[in-house]
């Protein structure tokens, strides 16, 4: 992943990250929160040309609720043609909740996969311990399900290593490079770097939170990488105004993209680039 695949028009695999599980619609009233809200918005951004879904379930209060993923999948199947669904296993304490992102029916195409701990405010730590990691990267690997490596500092990108050396990722690995907020510095010198120690062979995103998402995700496009846009990492079109949808977020990268004269990958051109089978044959969960 360098300049050079820039250069030779490598195509760009845009995610949007519709909704999450900190901030609500106190935050912005805009902010999808139940199915078929989320679906609706989901559906758009496809539209526009955005082929992975990155999916957190909500419940009625607008709570972050792991049990209620399997109705916002359901609801992305019924509203989408062909986008890819990424469920997070992030964000969750216990590891029952995690683990829900994995054992929907039918499984998901991605799903998150943290690589360590981090710092939400001021009194919450989300842990995330060696042992949760290696349990969710198998049963991935032995459901096929693509994971996204959440890299959170520089540190995490050893673990990452260790994970491919022991055989439980997938060749490409697929790297999800996390700046502002309380996770790495949002500055291009750290983005830079951290992308000069990616392993080899690996495709990296970039997420950058606020009102670092757009200078970061579009400095990714120039070093060969992939871009993550949306309102659970940004509330704010710009400085003052609050977005108005996801699609809004959508529609200002793609117009970025196309007067940087770089395409969009379609979701099959996506499974591609990421080593994963092309099209998706779904299989009922194994009850497990």
């Amino acid at each position: 992943m360098t300049y050079d695949d820039y250069h030779q028009q490598k195509k760009v695999i845009l995610t949007v990250a519709t909704t999450g599980a900190i901030h609500g619609k106190d935050a912005n009233p805009n902010l999808p929160e139940q199915p078929e809200e989320i679906a609706r918005q989901v559906a758009a951004c496809e539209e526009l040309g955005a082929s992975i879904a990155h999916v957190h379930g909500r419940n009625e209060h607008g709570e972050n609720d792991a049990a209620k993923l399997q109705e916002v999948n359901d609801a992305i199947r019924a509203h989408c043609d062909d986008i890819i669904i990424q469920n997070t296993t992030g964000g969750q304490a216990p590891y029952e909740n995690r683990v829900a992102g994995i054992r929907t029916d039918p499984h998901p195409e991605m799903a998150s996969l943290d690589m360590g701990p981090f710092k939400r405010d001021k009194h919450i730590i989300t842990n995330h311990t060696r042992n949760n990691i290696e349990r969710l990267a198998v049963e991935m690997q032995a459901k096929g399900i693509k994971p996204e490596m959440e890299v959170f500092n520089s540190g995490q990108l050893a673990e990452v290593q260790r994970l491919i050396d022991e055989g439980m990722i997938e060749e490409p690995p697929y790297i999800n490079l996390i700046f502002g907020g309380s996770f790495t510095p949002a500055r291009p010198r750290n983005l830079l770097n951290m992308v000069d120690n990616l392993p080899d062979g690996a495709e990296f995103n970039v997420l950058a939170v606020g009102p670092h998402q757009l200078p970061l995700t579009t400095m990714a496009v120039f070093l060969g990488g992939h871009i993550r846009v949306g309102m659970e990492d940004n509330l704010y079109y710009r400085r003052g105004e609050k977005a108005q949808s996801n699609q809004q977020l959508v529609a200002r990268t793609v117009e970025i993209l196309d007067r940087l004269d770089r395409e969009l990958a379609t979701p099959d051109e996506a499974r591609e680039m990421l080593g994963m089978p092309k099209k998706r044959v779904e299989q009922p969960a194994d009850g497990d």
